[in-house]
């Protein structure tokens, strides 16, 4: 294992981290708000804006500073199997419609690149995915005709540029790989310069249906707007019960300097292995970032340090020794049925409206959601429409043995914590070392204890605030984090990734 495994920080945000925007200090009135500024929040303003309506963008963040910001940055319609699942799941005119409506997007970004003039390492590059096990080659085989008849320029190959044989692969040529970062905070400007509201450090926490619909935030302004679009990645407003049908992952993503003459050239992805995924992008002195993340696990049951660390080796044992520049974890929400959930947000839904479940495609995902939302806003139905319907029914029987293994872990932490005779193994404050968190019994109390690296003990409620899970302590990243719905908390409390929006309660030890 490499005894270095990087700074702990985004290389997206380290290269591109922007100007700092205002937080919400007054109340306002627009025509449609949009709660997130990642890919799909920011894609749908832009949409929106261009229809000639006023827009705001509430972030609780920063500007592309969530799961965009994490990412690794490859523009793809080619999402690992899904063209074969659908084409099974949802008939060969589902997986049409779900190939066409991903490349669509693609297209879109594009011409805003050339349009806007946008820097953003824009590169062309092919996509693949692979396996190393020969009895999944018919599987493979499949993706590749089903992606093909879905509108992608896909083939069956079992040669590639990677410094390890594969049994085969599916290849989709005409893909993209880019800085996100760069090319938000692009689109985010020039959105402020034809009239758009962004606001940054501006958590909402309130939402009123209606006509206006009115949203408050956490410091107590009111937006009213006429339409209102969730694009949080884990909806933070769940009238649906949406949480039901996602299941948060969370992986480990490496970088290290590569000579150019190492490039695999192209975009990466096997199931095999934990999976593993991989794309390089340029660097300094000519040569090439390698980019590699895999290792998912469910947030809330397992330390990143040892994910960390088994794709370091995993790295180093194809690519030779390797000076590891930055590490980050990424989390992504997989529906369980595959497919996004694009549209209203809940069956009775007029003006509401939410964007989640793109399963680590959220880049292709968020672009299509844009423009899917803002074609409904206006009154528009795209024929992909029914495909990402938050409220279909067809799918249910389809989606039912995943929904029930997901309702069957979040249900072991759910009633199984509150079973547990004594969390932290019966651990107390004393026990806990600086850099190190557990839950335990402090009188009739759960409590998430942590000691930080200067020795400071912090105290709180075990609870998660979305909806009373116990969490757990993920040492490398030095948060709570909750294993039912994929809440993060820091060691104070503080809410890092939703669906939760209120801190873990202080307690007084």
């Amino acid at each position: 294992m490499s005894e270095h495994t990087g700074t702990q920080a985004s290389y997206w945000i380290e290269t591109a981290p922007g100007l700092p925007r205002p937080a919400l200090t007054e109340d306002i009135g627009v025509d449609v708000a949009v709660i997130g500024a990642g890919m799909a929040g920011l894609s749908t303003a832009w949409e929106v804006a261009q229809s000639g309506r006023s827009v705001a963008v509430l972030e609780a963040g920063c500007l592309a500073g969530g799961v965009t910001g994490h990412t690794t940055a490859k523009l793809t319609a080619l999402h690992s199997l899904v063209h074969q699942r659908l084409r099974r799941t949802r008939g060969p005119e589902g997986a049409r419609l779900y190939g066409h409506s991903q490349m669509d997007a693609l297209r879109r970004a594009a011409a805003l690149v050339d349009e806007l003039g946008i820097d953003c390492d824009w590169e062309d590059a092919a996509a693949y995915t692979y396996t190393l096990d020969h009895d999944r080659v018919p599987e493979v085989r499949a993706e590749a005709e089903a992606a093909r008849e879905a509108g992608l320029a896909a083939e069956f190959v079992t040669d590639t540029q990677l410094p390890f044989p594969v049994a085969g692969a599916v290849r989709a040529a005409g893909q993209v790989q880019f800085h996100p970062r760069k090319y938000l905070l692009a689109l985010a400007d020039e959105l402020t310069r034809r009239g758009g509201q962004l606001y940054e450090g501006t958590r909402v926490v309130g939402l009123h249906e209606g006509e206006p619909c009115r949203l408050t935030t956490e410091a107590g302004y009111t937006v009213t707007a006429r339409d209102v679009v969730v694009a949080t990645h884990y909806p933070v407003f769940d009238r649906a019960m949406l949480f039901t049908r996602l299941a948060p992952r969370r992986e480990v993503v490496l970088t290290a300097p590569i000579d150019a003459g190492r490039d695999p050239h192209g975009m990466y992805i096997t199931p095999d292995e934990n999976t593993r995924s991989l794309r390089t992008a340029p660097y300094r002195d000519g040569t090439r970032l390698l980019i590699v993340t895999g290792e998912h696990f469910t947030p809330g049951t397992s330390d990143s340090g040892d994910h960390f660390s088994r794709l370091a080796d995993w790295a180093t044992e194809h690519f030779g020794p390797l000076d590891f520049t930055y590490r980050w974890a990424t989390q992504d929400n997989d529906s369980t049925d595959t497919v996004p959930l694009v549209g209203p947000l809940h069956p009775g839904s007029r003006h509401t409206y939410v964007a989640t479940g793109f399963g680590g495609w959220g880049l292709s995902g968020g672009i299509m959601a844009g423009l899917l939302l803002s074609a409904l806003i206006d009154g528009r139905k795209p024929p992909w429409t029914h495909l990402y319907d938050p409220r279909r029914l067809g799918s249910v029987v389809r989606e039912a043995p995943a929904f029930l293994r997901h309702q069957a872990k979040v249900a072991q932490h759910f009633v199984g914590d509150r079973l547990t005779p004594l969390a932290g193994g019966g651990r107390s404050v004393d026990d806990i070392a600086a850099g190190d968190g557990a839950v335990i019994r402090v009188g009739a109390h759960l409590c998430a204890v942590s000691r930080d690296q200067a020795g400071r003990v912090h105290a709180l409620s075990a609870r998660c605030t979305h909806l009373g899970c116990l969490v757990a302590f993920n040492r490398a990243e030095q948060a709570w984090e909750c294993p039912c719905h994929g809440s993060r908390f820091d060691l104070d409390g503080r809410v890092l990734q939703g669906p939760a929006t209120r801190p873990l309660e202080r307690r007084d030890l």
